[in-house]
């Protein structure tokens, strides 16, 4: 029997419906969730699955890659330079919830493809903020790698404190809408004209 392909996904190729299912079931109950889970949210075969993605890995990177993508895409429009602020804005639209549980499940996972996973989006966040600089929103740093890696790292520690205070429930888009956002790091210092000495 068919289960009901996950939410929205319209007119999506098998792969795509895969991969959307595994986002929200891997967002939803974590990484150890049976591969026969995603195929039946998926509306596949177990076969059908392996066929697109091979062994669960497969499909985790898939899901990664799609993950990092979409929130790419949605930081484009909106410069802000915290990625809880980006977490909480895709937790806060439904079609972005999945997105932001998968990206705490990930977190709270660990290991090298959560750490590849930070990696990328210190990266990212240092293309935001530069994007932010050359818009005049942002103000420039004397260290834009540093200033990246610090707010990345302090708003991803804040929302994975966040969650391990909050145990007991399964609802982390709820989560994530209730979590902090915390301060960015004071801003550099302007610098100040030196004076000659006559």
């Amino acid at each position: 029997m068919r289960s009901a392909p996950a939410a929205g996904t319209g007119d999506l190729t098998a792969r795509a419906r895969i991969r959307d299912a595994a986002v929200e079931v891997f967002g939803s109950t974590g990484f150890d969730a049976p591969v026969r889970a995603v195929a039946a949210r998926a509306g596949v075969s177990p076969g059908v699955l392996n066929h697109h993605f091979g062994p669960k890995d497969g499909l985790r990177a898939a899901c990664d890659e799609h993950v990092l993508r979409r929130i790419r895409e949605a930081e484009t429009d909106a410069v802000t330079g915290s990625p809880a602020a980006a977490l909480a804005r895709l937790a806060a639209v439904e079609e972005h919830a999945r997105l932001a549980a998968y990206v705490l499940q990930a977190l709270q996972a660990g290991g090298d493809l959560a750490a590849a996973f930070v990696e990328q989006m210190v990266s990212d966040a240092e293309g935001y903020l530069a994007a932010g600089v050359a818009a005049g929103t942002v103000r420039p740093s004397r260290d834009p790698a540093a200033r990246a890696r610090h707010l990345t790292l302090s708003a991803l520690g804040s929302l994975l404190l966040h969650a391990r205070l909050r145990t007991g429930g399964t609802d982390l888009p709820g989560l994530l809408r209730q979590a902090p956002v915390p301060p960015g790091p004071p801003a550099d210092p302007v610098p100040t004209p030196v004076q000659e000495s006559p």
